[in-house]
């Protein structure tokens, strides 16, 4: 059976390149009348630097902070999010409707976005990599790449080179 795409989701790291990727989404969307879901996840803080926070702060003032400074911070970058895919689709209505959600979680990625395909029941996840080269990959790994061993769903990775000019 010829698979056919209803759910996308499509991870992305508000970098610049990602209207180069939102492009593609928008694509297949249009091919397959699917609909999109858009999650951006925004990475833990580091176990030391909050330690250190906590002790200059106190528990219960770093817990409001954080809560605060989340929240608006979710908000500011659904806002962006929204903002991005109005402008690009201005000239297709009917694409902006494909839109179904924009999530703004904070954790691990490739978990974050795994956990949020299985909730969406995604039939296409897409991002893109940042093609940072070798070296860098053996040492440090990549959303891409984790999310590519860990995922029982079909996976679409663009790659974006050092050439790329979104």
């Amino acid at each position: 059976m010829i698979p056919e795409y209803k759910n996308i989701l499509f991870a992305t790291d508000l970098s610049h390149n990602s209207l180069h990727i939102f492009r593609h989404v928008v694509s297949l969307a249009r091919r397959y009348d699917a609909k999109v879901y858009l999650i951006h996840v925004m990475p833990e803080i580091d176990q030391a630097v909050l330690n250190e926070v906590l002790m200059v702060m106190g528990r219960k003032k770093l817990n409001e902070f954080n809560k605060m400074g989340k929240d608006e911070m979710c908000h500011e970058v659904r806002l962006e999010l929204a903002q991005f895919a109005k402008e690009e689709l201005q000239d297709h209505p009917e694409d902006q409707q494909r839109i179904v959600s924009i999530n703004i979680v904070q954790g691990n990625p490739a978990l974050e976005i795994l956990l949020h395909a299985d909730q969406i029941d995604a039939d296409l996840i897409v991002m893109g990599s940042h093609g940072k080269g070798h070296l860098h990959y053996a040492f440090l790994g990549s959303v891409a790449e984790k999310l590519l061993r860990k995922s029982m769903r079909p996976t679409m990775v663009i790659p974006l080179g050092p050439k790329q000019k979104e």
